[in-house]
């Protein structure tokens, strides 16, 4: 699962931050070294803010360190992006319990349905019995494409009418994961609908569902975040943010893109962290988030 995450990052890794490599392969540090550093960090989407930070607190090390040449730069800049990834805490949805209610939420064709069928495989293929919600009932073709997602996954899937309630569709799964003895259930949501006020309104109602129905629901709250839309993701997900609490993203697509350094953006600017990665197309390409491994295959390490 870990080659499958360096492997989604080899179009960052031959592009932008390939050229980064290149930069700082010889020379002596000038204004030149900061302003194309600074470029092609924004070009790989690690966001204007953070790498303000990073170029601020790279300059302080070489007046520190009495640093001359550019290659010397190299350790330290890894070093300074690593920082800005911090341990998370474990995710809780692997904690033991009854019943997991994980919700999955983020802007429709952001590869939201998809990666709820990948999560499902994932998990039954650990042991856990999974059942997947259709709660995005005002796309009647998201109802479908989940269902064809639960076929594949080989798990259930709980849909209502289309254009019907979705936490009333969320209240029948509960009661039926219990009856069944289903331990993780796995529920997509509205990607999007006429204002940002009734988003808002239908993911707060969800939420309420699930905390009203199963102790301590729900336990973890996913928001797909689409790779290659870049720093406009990031607008999208602070929607996502405001209207329910989102515990950590997935990260869908990146390796269709060059802008691995949103994984950076993520944690600087929406305080969240990448729990799963998309690696491609098949059902079982979905990898766990590892920081070190990430880090260290933007640089061909």
């Amino acid at each position: 699962m870990l080659g499958k995450l360096r492997f989604s990052l080899t179009r960052t890794r031959k592009t932008v931050f390939g050229r980064i490599v290149n930069l700082l392969g010889a020379g002596e540090i000038d204004d030149d070294t900061w302003d194309d550093l600074e470029a092609l960090l924004i070009q790989a989407d690690v966001g204007v803010g953070t790498t303000t930070t990073v170029i601020g607190r790279l300059q302080h090390q070489v007046v520190k360190d009495g640093l001359t040449h550019v290659d010397q730069l190299g350790t330290a800049l890894k070093q300074e992006l690593r920082s800005l990834l911090p341990e998370p805490a474990p995710p809780a949805i692997d904690e033991p319990r009854l019943l997991t209610v994980a919700l999955v939420v983020g802007a429709n064709g952001s590869g939201k349905t998809t990666t709820i069928g990948k999560l499902a495989d994932l998990y039954q293929r650990r042991g856990r019995n999974v059942l997947l919600v259709a709660g995005d009932t005002f796309r009647a073709a998201a109802i479908e494409q989940l269902q064809i997602w639960g076929e594949r996954a080989g798990v259930p899937v709980i849909a209502g009418r289309s254009g019907g309630d979705p936490g009333a569709v969320l209240y029948d799964s509960i009661r039926a994961a219990r009856a069944r003895e289903i331990d993780l259930i796995i529920a997509d949501t509205a990607g999007r609908l006429h204002t940002k006020y009734n988003l808002m309104q239908e993911l707060t109602k969800v939420h309420s569902v699930a905390a009203k129905n199963v102790h301590g629901a729900p336990h973890e709250t996913f928001l797909v975040i689409d790779a290659p839309t870049g720093q406009n993701a990031l607008v999208q997900a602070k929607h996502f943010q405001d209207a329910v609490a989102v515990t950590g993203v997935i990260l869908t697509k990146l390796d269709g893109t060059a802008k691995g350094g949103m994984v950076f953006a993520i944690h600087q600017e929406l305080g969240l962290p990448v729990r799963f990665v998309g690696t491609g197309e098949r059902i079982e390409d979905l990898a766990e988030f590892d920081a070190d491994l990430f880090v260290d295959g933007l640089f061909g390490d």
